[in-house]
């Protein structure tokens, strides 16, 4: 079975938010970005987010690319009691592109009838792990993961030093302390316990920069 490769996508201030105080965040990136970012999608098995980010957004996680004609990735949502409201643009669509919550418990017949599938990983308890969640994909033979947000999802893969590529879009500008950060509480208090990446490639896109690392 194919390994697991996970890349995690941020898209930020140029001090790491990524929406302000409020919760606005349409658009921090430019518009170059955001196509770059159709082209990751594009380049991946599955786009995983979590449940805040499907709430806030109603996002179709979908590669929107003229002349695409490859398949469309899965869409992934860590969704640990069920939110996913059956009107969400992903439970309408999950007949077309699968669609997967990951939760801690077996999903709903209104849910299943839409064709979303709910993975509730074996001994995981009420809130699967990040190791739990790759496992759970790799299982459905989707190993290249693009984990697109939040903050939350983004520390708890890092955390479990899952993350083995980081792409990093930086609009120029800043929102401050108050805005709200691309990446959640870490566990680590000291230096050395952080991990660390190494930069492979850096370019301009459009107004932004873009940045991608491997971990070391």
């Amino acid at each position: 079975m194919t390994a697991s490769r996970v890349t995690l996508k941020l898209a930020t201030s140029l001090d790491g938010r990524i929406a302000t105080a409020s919760g606005e965040s349409r658009w921090i990136t430019g518009e170059e970005s955001r196509r770059e970012v159709h082209r990751l999608r594009a380049a991946h098995q599955a786009v995983v987010v979590g449940i805040e980010t499907a709430l806030a957004d109603d996002p179709e996680l979908t590669v929107r690319l003229e002349g695409h004609s490859g398949p469309q990735p899965a869409r992934v949502v860590l969704d640990t009691q069920l939110r996913l409201s059956p009107e969400s643009r992903l439970a309408r669509t999950a007949r077309d592109i699968p669609t997967f919550l990951v939760a801690g418990k077996p999903g709903t017949p209104r849910l299943a009838d839409l064709g979303v599938r709910v993975l509730a990983p074996t001994g995981s308890g009420a809130r699967p792990s990040p190791a739990d969640v790759v496992e759970a994909l790799r299982a459905e033979g989707l190993a290249h993961l693009f984990i697109e947000g939040g903050g939350k999802v983004a520390a708890s893969f890092l955390a479990a030093g899952l993350v083995d590529r980081l792409v990093w879009f930086r609009a120029p500008l800043i929102l401050g302390a108050r805005g709200r950060p691309a990446v959640g509480d870490l566990p680590w208090e000291l230096l050395a316990e952080a991990p660390r990446f190494r930069r492979v490639s850096m370019a301009e896109v459009g107004p932004d920069l873009c940045e991608t690392y491997e971990r070391t």
